[in-house]
């Protein structure tokens, strides 16, 4: 018994790392193909085009967002009791549910796609918004076979699904709006800003295509494995599809139900940005600008970190489900320790890099759109909550309490409301105010997550850790970084090869110190890209 758990262990840090590495490479990819985009558009096509993406993005949750995790958890523990003909059956109750959500939410969008775009006070995401609507069918249906192969804990379909999704999603994003650019330019500009925009966001539709079409392939090589297994098991109960249905259905709603208060919180900024600022004295243009500067570059570079601690969740959810299922509580407190753990050893140091070179890496990046700068300094620390919140989200999903996180996005959001309320007014705050209403936002659901979970399981929150010893590596960190950007920066005069070299001091500074504090072992290192080959070179050098 102890020889299988362990197995089942291994294999959940195997499959973490595998998405892991994945993940990483699909948000640098994305984050890639937004330098182009941001520098052809501007930080006002970034409002055109966060407005109708966010919009999609709330649709998308109301539609699916609740199913790959619902699914995963439900395929698991039916397969952890060899289930296996209850495990298919929960897959086609999803996918009926996913095609009739999916298709209902892209006609409400397409029916009221000009409404919607006045709601925000963002009229030109109306071509954004239409441009959209075929991805919520796509992407819903899309999200039943990723969860059930995280169900079946491989998380190589998803994997490769999401890379190709990615790859189809930064050419065309980029390509269709360099050529809807030049169409029907309006008179006096150089340029169609808001077809630019749409553009972009067809190409999302277009790699949604592509990753749909891997897990569809990559589920009719294993189908016939699948319904062989499925009519040779015994099982004590036949669950009927309907029954399957309600069932993923009260799993689900309660995850979308948290999904999509968090969403709520960029329609919030959405809806109170722009309209806030133009009520202090702001210009519409420069209004939509700082929106710009906050959805394009804020977030897009603040959510780029914790795509390990998401995809260490996500491997997290159905492992635990399983080990709850069974009974193995050692087992649970282990990978919710080693959740943890991963999350913040990236997590922390993440938020201080970015709050240390803030501005240094917005102009690195955006050389012809270099504003906002002040925002990365200021709500970097949001990135600690942020994945604090995904992680205890990933695990009270997995042992069942699945409302509890719910409780804890509608705190956040309530108190994102009323910081932005209070900030946002006050001239020499302005946007600024957006961003440390999102700090306080998770913030306050990720220790509320926390501390109800502790008290549901009875397991404290390692705090040396997964919190002290990455502030102690993240403090040498920082002062390493600083000071040798500015000496690199008075030797070369180059802002971007002195923020690469001072980067690339920061990961080895952050990481020695790191191992020599004993803040990373080598579980930790297995769940990372690349992880074997580290541990070795750590073993040559006696650092572990």
């Amino acid at each position: 018994m102890a020889a299988k758990a362990k197995k089942r262990g291994g294999s959940f840090v195997k499959q973490a790392a595998i998405l892991a590495a994945a993940s990483l490479l699909v948000r640098f990819l994305g984050f890639i193909y937004r330098l182009p985009l941001t520098n052809m558009i501007g930080d006002e096509g970034n409002a055109i085009y966060s407005g109708g993406y966010y919009i999609y993005t709330f649709l998308l949750i109301l539609s699916s967002a609740g199913l790959p995790a619902a699914i995963s958890k439900l395929v698991s523990e039916r397969i952890a009791l060899k289930q296996y003909r209850n495990a298919h059956r929960v897959f086609q109750a999803a996918l009926v549910i996913s095609t009739c959500f999916g298709t209902f939410f892209a006609i409400v969008m397409g029916l009221g796609a000009h409404r919607l775009a006045d709601m925000i006070d963002i009229a030109d995401s109306y071509y954004s918004l239409l441009t959209l609507c075929p991805t919520l069918v796509i992407v819903a249906i899309m999200s039943v076979f990723r969860g059930y192969f995280q169900g079946m804990r491989t998380m190589v379909p998803t994997a490769i699904s999401q890379i190709v999704e990615q790859v189809f999603n930064a050419f065309f994003s980029v390509y269709l709006a360099w050529v809807f650019m030049s169409i029907n330019i309006p008179e006096g500009m150089t340029k169609n800003i808001p077809l630019a925009s749409a553009g972009g966001t067809m190409g999302t539709g277009i790699g949604a295509l592509a990753g749909l079409v891997v897990v569809v392939f990559a589920y009719c090589l294993i189908r016939p494995y699948l319904l062989w297994r499925a009519e040779r098991c015994k099982q004590p109960y036949e669950e009927s599809k309907r029954e399957l249905m309600g069932r993923v259905l009260q799993t689900a709603w309660p995850i979308i139900a948290g999904t999509a208060v968090f969403s709520i919180t960029n329609l919030i900024d959405m809806g109170m940005v722009v309209r806030i600022l133009q009520q202090i004295g702001f210009s519409e243009a420069n209004a939509r600008a700082l929106y710009g500067q906050l959805s394009g570059k804020y977030v897009t570079l603040t959510t780029l970190p914790v795509t390990i601690s998401t995809a260490v969740a996500t491997a997290a959810l159905p492992s635990i489900a399983a080990s709850v299922k069974l009974k193995e509580k050692k087992q649970v407190r282990r990978k919710m320790a080693l959740t943890y753990r991963i999350s913040m050893i990236i997590s922390v140091p993440a938020a201080v890099g970015i709050s240390a070179l803030g501005p240094q890496i917005i102009h690195m990046l955006f050389p012809s759109a270099s504003d906002g700068g002040t925002l990365l300094t200021v709500g970097g620390v949001s990135i600690i909550f942020l994945a604090l919140c995904q992680t205890s989200t990933g695990i009270l999903q997995g042992i069942g309490h699945i409302k509890v996180p719910v409780v804890g996005a509608i705190l956040g959001a309530i108190t994102k409301v009323i910081l932005n309320m209070v900030l946002i007014r006050i001239p020499s705050i302005n946007v600024l105010g957006a961003v440390l209403s999102t700090t306080g936002c998770y913030l306050v659901a990720g220790v509320f997550d926390v501390i109800m979970l502790s008290r549901l399981t009875g397991t404290k929150f390692d705090i040396m850790g997964s919190f002290l010893k990455p502030i102690i590596g993240s403090a040498a960190m920082a002062a390493a970084t600083l000071g040798s950007y500015h000496v690199f920066y008075q030797l070369l005069q180059s802002n971007t090869i002195a923020t690469l070299l001072a980067i690339c001091i920061a990961v080895a500074v952050y990481g020695l110190v790191m191992l020599l504090i004993k803040g990373i072992v080598e579980e930790d290192l297995q769940t990372v890209p690349g992880g074997g080959k580290l541990i070795r070179v750590c073993r040559r050098l006696h650092l572990l």
